[in-house]
């Protein structure tokens, strides 16, 4: 315990924007253009380690060590689909808590879903990931790391990103909005804001809060339920923010940003997928420039929801087009391994426990 309190007195420069690099490294009396160097070797290089940074002075390097943190996650386990290629990682953080990513392989490139948070406190009723709640935030150095491990990895460039693994992104709110400056900052990854894309399950203040920064990324809303009733039985939020206070706030995204929002729709067999929630949908929705996108459940062994058969799912799916809503059927990536949000995480996580 004593080494991660040492740890977290350290500053953590991995998290720093360039300017705010540039003005650190000042106080520690280097001249600024080193700022550039180091920020090259942490976001273009990826190093993880400051020895690896072998332009700056060994005394420069000394001083680094022992003022500062450079974050980098540890691969603890990678699970690769003999189906698709999708891998999903188990990560490692310094403080031993696991968070996990995802790599789906596309023909139009690689994207990897990310982790904004350790856990996650908004007790969605078929996610994996909040079944022991919340324990802390990600640092923005821990949330693109995610990335440059992975494209370590595989030694291929990521193209896209999506913020929709485990936690809730407008439960880290700053920290979300730095890792965004990090992820497309052209000294970096340079990956353009349009490529990127962050769900939330409706917290409606910081959905219009990020919809005044004017981004031009995609906003994704858990919706999973066509009336205020059916979300409260699914989604805890649905509590502190009506259904359709939360699909004004998409509308007021739109209007701020000109970008389309994704809705996502967990079918669940029984629960929400019948004529009646069809019809409801397209009244809820109606007018709005934005795409559907349907989820047959994955099932985990903590709650009793199962997918609706494949009839059902395209008889939904038709329905809805044929009402002039624009609808996808998410493609199952990696279902031959712990693909849902949390699965693996929680796995890891019990069989720890009952180790100990």
């Amino acid at each position: 315990m004593e080494e991660l309190k040492n740890k977290d007195a350290l500053t953590d420069v991995k998290s720093m924007n360039l300017e705010e690099l540039t003005e650190y490294v000042k106080t520690l009396g280097e001249k600024a253009f080193r700022a550039k160097q180091m920020y090259q070797w942490m976001h273009v290089k990826h190093v993880d380690s400051f020895d690896e940074m072998t332009n700056l002075s060994a005394s420069f390097r000394e001083k680094l060590k022992a003022e500062c943190r450079l974050i980098s996650l540890k691969k603890e386990e990678v699970q690769i689909s003999k189906l698709d290629g999708t891998r999903k990682y188990l990560f490692v953080l310094e403080d031993g808590n696991v968070i996990e990513s995802v790599l789906m392989k596309y023909k139009h490139g690689n994207s990897v879903c990310i982790s904004s948070q350790v856990g996650c406190r908004m007790g969605c009723r078929f996610c994996a990931s909040t079944l022991d709640g919340l324990v802390r935030g990600l640092r923005p150095a821990e949330m693109i790391d995610q990335i440059y491990q992975i494209g370590k990895d595989i030694g291929e460039r990521i193209s896209n990103v999506v913020v929709m693994g485990t936690g809730e992104p407008m439960d880290n709110f700053d920290n979300l909005l730095r890792f965004i400056e990090l992820l497309t900052d052209e000294n970096g990854l340079n990956i353009s804001q349009r490529n990127l894309t962050v769900s939330t399950c409706g917290i409606v203040p910081k959905m219009k809060e990020l919809a005044d920064k004017k981004l031009q990324i995609t906003l994704a809303l858990s919706l999973h339920a066509s009336n205020q009733q059916k979300r409260l039985e699914l989604m805890p939020v649905a509590n502190k923010y009506e259904i359709h206070d939360v699909v004004d706030a998409c509308k007021y995204y739109f209007e701020k940003t000109g970008r389309r929002v994704t809705f996502e729709y967990s079918l669940v067999g029984g629960v929400n997928d019948t004529d009646e929630d069809v019809n409801e949908l397209v009244q809820l929705l109606k007018g709005m420039n934005c795409h559907l996108n349907l989820i047959p459940v994955n099932p985990i062994k903590e709650r009793d929801f199962v997918q609706p058969d494949t009839r059902i799912i395209t008889g939904f799916k038709n329905k809805l087009e044929k009402s002039g809503m624009n609808v996808t059927v998410r493609r199952e990536m990696g279902r031959d391994i712990d693909g849902a949000c949390g699965q693996l995480r929680k796995k890891f996580m019990d069989t720890t426990n009952d180790a100990m």
